[in-house]
């Protein structure tokens, strides 16, 4: 019996190739097939080609799909991958599983790292730098404004990203090294909230290793 998307395994075949695709965690309602890197997006027991991955995404970052850490004592692994690019470049949001149920994002940029997750919070629909934006019981400075473009995706997804073209992001820091970002690729905007983390501190493993690495 296969189970229906929102349980906690899903297994089927990809629509343009035929491979064996797998939908191992509860919220993912979309996955890149592992061999003709197809989009899939699932619904119910029905699965639909929305795209093809045609770049290669590749970078310098260690994170890789089931790269395993921790944070704040959870442990996590890597299950997807969102890639965006800017004028400066490109950097990835890594789409976490944690062991308790919980899940986040892994936001690597330019050696950056931050942890966040999704928040009820209603913000402007325009923010400028500089500005000071209350979130919850804590208050942001809005530290830049970036126009980015979705390049590609891998992994599972909770939420179908194919259709996402150009959109504006707003990173906002706070206290004792807390973070919030602001997408409005949605509407209402979507708001994430967590903390700068350090690469040591995340104790991964199953990285990718790069030669001349010691």
């Amino acid at each position: 019996m296969i189970p229906v998307a929102g349980s906690d395994r899903f297994e089927g075949n990809c629509p343009n190739c035929g491979a064996p695709v797998k939908f191992t965690f509860k919220q993912a309602v979309q996955t890149v097939c592992g061999f003709c890197k197809s989009v899939v997006v699932r619904h119910g027991v029905d699965l639909q080609l929305v795209g093809k991955v045609a770049d290669p995404l590749i970078d310098a970052s260690p994170i890789q799909i089931a790269t395993e850490g921790q944070h704040g004592g959870q442990p996590f692994v890597v299950v997807g991958r969102i890639v965006y690019e800017y004028w400066g470049g490109r950097w990835n949001e890594w789409y976490l599983a944690f062991n308790g149920g919980a899940n986040g994002w892994l936001s690597d940029a330019q050696l950056e790292y931050a942890i966040s997750f999704p928040m009820n919070a209603a913000v402007p629909s325009e923010v400028a730098r500089g500005e000071r934006l209350n979130l919850g019981n804590e208050t942001f400075t809005v530290t830049s404004h970036t126009r980015a473009r979705y390049v590609g995706v891998e992994g599972e997804m909770p939420f179908t990203t194919w259709d996402k073209s150009e959109s504006s992001f707003a990173d906002l820091r706070g206290a004792n090294r807390r973070f919030a970002t602001i997408d409005y690729s949605e509407q209402p905007p979507l708001v994430f909230a967590g903390l700068l983390v350090d690469y040591d501190d995340l104790k991964l493993r199953n990285v990718k290793i790069f030669e001349g690495w010691q």
